[in-house]
């Protein structure tokens, strides 16, 4: 009886063209052989089972073939490829460094290194998992790798890169492999049933090709699994069965089912999945990824980005081309959010039937919304953009807050609709800026007596648009009297919106000379917040009055005691200053007779 071998040792490429789906290695690595550019040592590293051993193998091959070929393939005739595929090359070694990853098996390799090769042009040691050695082991290494003999190659491979000393990598020439993509390994795996005589359903093949995750090794295991189950015809129900993986057309009836609003056909499917033993997390990641595609099915330029065969591109297509690109971003949004709290919910199985039904009735929702919108504005008697614009003309800073949300838009037509008057009776726009200002920004001072503008700390964020609309109107001239100037002062630092500011501002005194703002303050940290807030007041006043010519003077005073030398009290210079002020804190560590700890 012949000995059986897997798929992934029967089918191992022997030159660089059967390598899959690593075409920037190999040709890499060729032109090297070409350009008679080959390193010493080399560093292939990326996920598991994509080839980095089977590059270093055929590359160890390649530079001791004695017949190379014009395209730097080795020859498999000759004495050296002979001897290395009956594992018999006394100038190729391997070694597994996850079980000789010790310091005496380094040591003993670079001993061998320092003979010549008898036969042959190269000594070429491949270390595999290398980033299994000891750190003993590594710095043992580091010496022979940086400087080795002419005829000495070093291969390392590792799935792990970041495990690797930085000393390592340096001295290195580092590739990169990359996962195999979907399609290389479907039609790797179509080339080997056909040289099987298996019949593979395409579809099949696709799916082997998703659980693999971008290794052939992975993929050529399932295959070997899947060709022992079905005896030699592989079809797309009999992977899904042995793999426990969703078939598609369970999503593509739940899709149809959130069109037409059917929440007993989605209660009914989601009840079949879970009852056949599927992981409900994995259900509700898998969904999100059909609505990912059928997003991506909505343009003919990026259908191409599907990893599934023909067949099912052409359903996403025609699926995709029934729904709108909101309604699928939001069931994607739904779906992705129930992923997120599968993990920490309680009821998991509620947790995802209530996001299918939130995207059942996702359309009515929207639909309702647009009705809502279209009655609010049937029931305006004037445009909403007619409001705004007569509401510009009598309130200039209640246009620029409705500007800004639209949603009070609303509030303010309806609130004013029997105050507006019709636009042919508008009368002259007032002149006066008191009578235009909002109460919430400018209010009239009646304390004072002076007839002047008070404001709070609001009106330096003023939009551009109120700006413009203030300066295009009369204003009243400053008083510069030091009440009046400090009475604004004062109303500025109560209705400042950050009531740490607002501390700050109330612990310096202000006073007026000569139009001369003056405070003083004994931090420098704030020295420049008074001057920051000091200079926001009087832009304030520049928006409201006319000409003002206000200038400002913050002095540091420095600390009367600021130049004592620091000195760090004790335990027991504490108590005594605390003794005088309480003589019974005295009497109380005699009569408990407390001490101090030193």
């Amino acid at each position: 009886m012949e000995q059986y071998l897997v798929s992934a040792r029967k089918y191992r490429p022997t030159k660089f063209v059967d390598v899959v789906g690593q075409q920037h290695i190999t040709t890499t690595l060729k032109n090297a052989i070409k350009q008679n550019q080959v390193a010493q040592s080399f560093l292939f590293c990326g996920p598991r089972g994509v080839g980095k051993t089977t590059c270093a193998r055929i590359l160890a091959k390649v530079l001791n073939c004695q017949n190379q070929t014009e395209d730097k393939e080795p020859c498999n005739e000759c004495d050296s490829c002979t001897a290395f595929n009956q594992n018999a090359s006394f100038n190729i070694f391997e070694l597994d460094a996850a079980s000789n990853n010790g310091v005496d098996e380094i040591r003993l390799l670079i001993e061998q290194v320092r003979f010549a090769p008898q036969t042959g042009k190269y000594k070429i040691y491949i270390i595999d998992e290398v980033h299994m050695l000891s750190p003993a082991a590594f710095n043992a290494f580091l010496k022979t790798l940086e400087e080795p003999p002419s005829y000495a190659i070093f291969i390392l491979a590792t799935t792990e890169k970041h495990k690797l000393l930085p000393t390592i990598i340096s001295r290195c020439q580092v590739f990169d492999f990359h996962r195999i993509g979907n399609q290389d390994i479907v039609n790797h795996l179509a080339y080997i049933a056909e040289d099987e005589k298996t019949e593979a359903e395409p579809e099949a093949l696709h799916i082997i090709a998703q659980k693999a995750d971008g290794g052939l090794r992975d993929a050529l295991s399932i295959y070997d699994r899947m060709s022992s189950f079905s005896a030699g015809k592989i079809s797309y129900q009999s992977v899904l069965e042995n793999l426990n993986v969703l078939d598609y057309d369970y999503f593509f009836k739940i899709t149809d089912g959130i069109q037409l609003q059917d929440r007993s056909l989605l209660m009914l499917t989601i009840d079949e999945i879970l009852r056949n033993g599927f992981n409900g997390a994995e259900f509700i990641s898998s969904l999100a990824s059909h609505f990912r595609n059928l997003l991506m099915a909505k343009a003919p330029n990026t259908v191409k980005i599907l990893e599934v065969s023909e067949n099912w591109k052409k359903k996403y297509t025609e699926q995709a081309s029934v729904l709108s690109t909101g309604f699928i971003l939001s069931c994607l949004n739904i779906a992705n959010n129930c992923s997120l709290g599968y993990r920490d919910a309680k009821n998991k199985r509620l947790q995802i039937e209530l996001a299918l039904l939130k995207m059942c009735y996702l359309q009515e929702a929207i639909d309702l919304s647009r009705q809502s919108i279209t009655a609010s504005e049937q029931n305006t008697n004037i445009p909403v953009t007619e409001k705004k614009n007569e509401i510009s003309k009598t309130a200039p800073v209640q246009k620029a807050a409705i500007q800004t949300k639209e949603t009070e838009i609303n509030n303010t037509v309806t609130a004013q609709k029997n105050e507006v008057k019709p636009l042919q009776a508008e009368p002259a726009v007032p002149t006066k800026l008191e009578e235009k200002a909002t109460p919430q920004l400018i209010t009239k001072t009646n304390n004072n007596g002076s007839g002047g503008l008070k404001f709070g700390a609001s009106l330096a964020s003023i939009s551009s648009d109120i700006k413009k609309e203030i300066a295009g109107n009369t204003k009243p001239k400053l008083n510069y009297e030091s009440n009046e100037i400090i009475g604004l002062w004062n109303d500025f630092v109560a209705k400042h919106d950050s009531p740490r500011t607002q501390g700050v501002l109330q612990q310096h005194q202000m006073s007026l000379e000569s139009k001369k703002l003056f405070t003083q303050t004994n931090s420098t940290f704030n020295q420049a917040e008074l001057k920051n807030e000091i200079k926001k007041f009087i832009e304030g006043l520049k928006h409201i009055y006319e000409s003002v010519e206000l200038s400002y003077e913050v002095n540091y005073i420095k600390p009367e005691n600021d130049h004592l030398p620091k000195k760090v009290y004790t335990a027991e210079d504490k108590y005594k200053v605390m003794a005088e002020k309480n003589p019974a804190l005295a009497t109380l560590k005699q009569n408990l007779g407390l001490e101090f700890e030193y």
